[in-house]
C-alpha cells in the first residue's frame, strides 16, 4: 500500500459561531489525484486553507509527511505547492517576472527552474507579456506554474479549472495528468465541474456543511453506480403497481414529470415497455441510464451520511 501524504484527525475550524469544518477524517496517499466535492460553502477552500498553512484549526489535527507539530508542518510544507482561490501574482510584472520573484522567495537556487516551469505549463511564449493582460485560462497556468516551483510532490489547488472555456479546461486537465503520471505528483483539488473530475480523480471525498460524508476511490465508486431505467409513462401509479406484481420488481421511483426510475433492471428493456404496452399505458420517453456522480453526491447529501 502506498505511502500516506495527507491524514486529517478531528479536523475542525470554526469562525466564531459558525463551523466551517467539522470533525473532517481524511486519508491522501501518494500518487492519487483527490477531488473534493461539494457545493460553495461546504468546507472546501476552507480546508484547502488549513492544509497550505494559510489557516490553523480550532481543533483536531493535520499530518502532512508524516508530521503534525507547527514546526514540522511549516518545514513538510515546503514540499507542496498551492493555489487557492484566485492566483497569486504581481500584475505589473511579466511572467517571468512573476516566476523569478517567487523562485527568490522560496528560495530555490538555479534560475533554471524559471525556464522550466514556463516550458511545463506552457508558458514559454508569453514570458514577457504582463500578468495584467494574461486571459483566465493564462492566469490560472501562472498560478500554477508559481506553485509548482521547487519541484512539490503535493499540489493543493483549488478550482484550477473555474472560469476557463472548453479547450481551457481541457489543457489544465492534460497538464494536471501529465504532472500526476510522469512526476508522481500527488494532488487534491476542488471543482464545480463534476464531469471533469471524473476525468481526473482517483479518490473522491464528498463535503456538505463542513462535514465528509464520504471518501471513496474512483474504481469503488463506480462499482456502486446503479444503472436505472426511466420510462415515463400516462399512468406512473398504475404502472408500478404492475412492475411489483408482475416482474416482482420494488426497488424504483416516481419522479414529479410521471417518470418512472427502475433502478438496475434485471430485464430487457422490451420487458419493461411490453408491460405497460399490455395494459394500455402510453410511453413518452425511455432511457437506459448510469448513475451520474453528481446523483451520487446529491443522494449523499439526502441521506446525510457521514464519516
Amino acid at each position: 500500500m502506498s505511502e500516506i501524504i495527507i491524514e486529517t484527525r478531528s479536523l475542525t475550524k470554526r469562525f466564531r459561531d459558525f463551523t466551517a469544518l467539522n470533525q473532517m477524517n481524511l486519508t491522501i496517499r501518494r500518487g492519487d489525484i483527490y477531488g473534493l466535492i461539494g457545493d460553495n460553502g461546504a468546507g472546501k477552500t476552507t480546508f484547502l486553507k488549513l492544509l497550505s498553512g494559510q489557516l490553523f484549526p480550532s481543533e483536531g489535527e493535520i499530518n502532512l509527511f508524516g508530521a503534525h507539530m507547527d514546526r514540522e508542518l511549516e518545514k513538510q510544507r515546503k514540499r507542496t505547492g498551492a493555489m487557492v482561490e484566485q492566483p497569486g501574482f504581481y500584475p505589473q510584472l511579466t511572467v517571468e517576472q512573476n516566476l523569478e520573484y517567487y523562485r527568490i522567495q522560496k528560495g530555490i537556487p538555479g534560475k533554471g527552474i524559471v525556464e522550466e516551469v514556463l516550458e511545463t505549463v506552457g508558458l514559454s511564449d508569453k514570458r514577457k507579456k504582463k500578468g495584467k493582460t494574461l486571459s483566465l485560462g493564462m492566469k490560472q497556468r501562472l498560478g500554477l506554474g508559481i506553485a509548482l516551483l521547487g519541484e512539490p510532490e503535493l499540489l493543493i489547488l483549488d478550482e484550477p479549472i473555474n472560469g476557463l472555456d472548453p479547450s481551457g479546461i481541457i489543457e489544465i486537465r492534460n497538464l494536471l495528468l501529465r504532472l500526476n503520471n510522469e512526476k508522481n505528483i500527488t494532488i487534491i483539488l476542488s471543482s464545480h465541474i463534476l464531469s471533469e473530475l471524473e476525468q481526473l480523480a482517483t479518490v473522491y471525498g464528498f463535503l456538505n456543511n463542513g462535514c465528509l460524508l464520504e471518501q471513496i476511490s474512483a474504481e469503488e465508486l463506480h462499482e456502486k453506480f446503479r444503472n436505472y431505467l426511466d420510462l415515463q409513462v400516462s399512468d406512473a401509479e398504475t404502472y408500478t403497481v404492475l412492475l411489483e406484481k408482475e416482474l416482482h420488481h420494488e426497488e424504483y421511483q416516481i419522479l414529479p414529470d410521471r417518470t418512472v426510475r427502475i433502478f438496475n433492471p434485471e430485464n430487457e428493456t422490451e420487458i419493461y415497455s411490453r408491460l405497460a404496452g399490455t395494459h394500455a399505458i402510453g410511453i413518452t420517453r425511455m432511457e437506459l441510464r448510469e448513475q451520474s456522480l453528481e446523483e451520487h453526491y446529491m443522494s449523499l447529501k439526502e441521506g446525510g451520511r457521514l464519516l
